[in-house]
Order: structure tokens, then C-alpha cells, then sequence
């Protein structure tokens, strides 16, 4: 019962140490974002109708 007990213990601070490690990772990777190229003049307007 004891040994059921440590290796129980030991596979939850394994499980946890590689939670740490995975989040800590995530949180120092350094996101970028594509520039968004501006619309011409032309194709950002719509056309009014004619009355």
C-alpha cells in the first residue's frame, strides 16, 4: 500500500513539473503579427449610387 502510495506521489510532481515547464514556455514565446497593407484610396470607398 505504501509503494502504491509513493509512486503515486512521484508520477503527480512528474505530471506537474512538466505542466510548469509547458506553461512557462507558452508564456516566453514572443508572438508576432503580418503588418496589414493599407487599402488604395480607390477600393476602400464604395461607389454611391446615381439619384
Amino acid at each position: 500500500m505504501i509503494t502504491v502510495l509513493v509512486i503515486s506521489i512521484i508520477v503527480i510532481l512528474i505530471v506537474l513539473a512538466l505542466s510548469v515547464l509547458t506553461i512557462g514556455k507558452g508564456y516566453s514565446y514572443k508572438h508576432t503579427v503580418d503588418p496589414v497593407k493599407p487599402l488604395p484610396e480607390d477600393e476602400g470607398k464604395k461607389e454611391e449610387p446615381e439619384k
